[in-house]
């Protein structure tokens, strides 16, 4: 008792065998933290501690606790003598005789207020610099979308105009007197048209920083195939859903383009029938594009001197920073090209 009396930590003690478990002990600890006296607090129960704004569901742990005899830990919101709250840091122990049965309840209060206090302080500062950063995310991602419809409108126009000039190239073409005149303004058209419809694709993509190889090369393959006998030559495409950069649309589509719509034109001269087949995929950071056919083979074809197609297919290449080789596979050519996807690619697209 003596070492109760003396300690800093506020002490108390009940009878359970009393009616309401009174208080039968307390220390000056005690008494200094709540402002009552000892002949104020003895003989009545501790609810006395209780005040308007304690937590029922609190109340309801401690009364559990006692009625089973067993411990608690639990932080209530008590009120000293002069009104003024205070959060206590309660633990409950039951103290039991040598039988077993249940003599009494010992209880050491701490006021964690300040600790209290401080957190609520500490969510309030938390939710404000939640909202505050809500409001940041709101604003940047009302930038970005009006980056991105600026950047959508950006490639509507380019791919309208694009396509204008192709109208105007083609109406040219069928007005040209010279047979080689008006392949060369046909080619240009048709170049023209891919450049178009990578620029439609990044236009529909909500994405304006990729590129989608897949879906180029699905339409692609459509336009190509309207302006081929299907029942001679046969076109196979197998392109996974590879996200490129935006930065390799144009010149990618060049080089699709250039690649199919030669192997078409040159590898099955005088009604011979074969089979051309674009394949693309993702690996290690690269995307390898073959486009192989089972046509005459390189050695047999007549070098048109002017054509630049061969040459317009290095300039991409050296432009995206690639690789390429021709094969013969004899029967049919296979060209083979390596391009670096960028740092952070991960492989496929969505």
């Amino acid at each position: 008792m003596a070492a109760f009396r003396g300690s800093e930590a506020p002490m108390v003690m009940t009878d359970t065998a009393r009616d309401d478990n009174p208080v039968v002990f307390v220390n000056d600890a005690f008494c200094r933290l709540t402002g009552y006296a000892p002949e104020e607090v003895l003989g009545r129960n501790c609810r006395f501690l209780q005040g308007p704004d304690t937590d029922p569901a609190d109340i309801a742990r401690v009364r559990t606790a006692l009625a089973q005899g067993e411990p608690l830990r639990v932080d209530l919101l008590n009120y000293r003598k002069d009104g003024q709250p205070f959060w206590n840091a309660m633990t409950l122990t039951p103290v039991r005789d040598e039988a077993g049965r249940l003599r009494s309840y010992f209880a050491v209060l701490t006021d964690v207020t300040q600790t209290r206090q401080a957190e609520r302080a500490l969510v309030r500062e938390k939710d404000a610099l939640a909202q505050d950063l809500e409001a940041r995310n709101r604003a940047l991602q009302a930038a970005l979308d009006q980056q991105t419809a600026l950047l959508h409108e950006v490639d509507h126009r380019v791919k309208n105009n694009l396509q204008v000039i192709s109208s105007l190239v083609l109406l040219k073409a069928r007005r040209a007197r010279d047979a080689a005149c008006r392949d060369v303004l046909r080619s240009m058209a048709d170049r023209i048209g891919a450049l178009a419809t990578a620029h439609r694709l990044l236009y529909a993509m909500s994405d304006v920083a990729r590129f989608d190889l897949r879906d180029f090369a699905a339409d692609f393959a459509a336009d190509l195939e309207a302006g081929i006998d299907t029942d001679r030559i046969a076109l196979s495409v197998d392109v996974e859903a590879v996200a490129v950069p935006a930065s390799m649309a144009a010149p990618l589509a060049l080089l699709v383009h250039e690649l199919a719509v030669n192997a078409v034109r040159h590898a099955f001269p005088d009604e011979r029938h074969g089979r051309v087949a674009i394949t693309a995929r993702a690996d290690d950071g690269r995307l390898i594009l073959d486009i192989r056919d089972d046509g005459i083979g390189l050695s047999a074809q007549s070098d048109n001197p002017e054509g630049f197609g061969r040459d317009l297919v290095g300039m991409l290449v050296r432009q995206l920073r690639g690789s390429l080789t021709f094969e013969d596979l004899n029967p049919g050519t296979r060209a083979h090209v390596v391009l670096p996807l960028g740092p952070g690619h991960s492989g496929t697209g969505p």
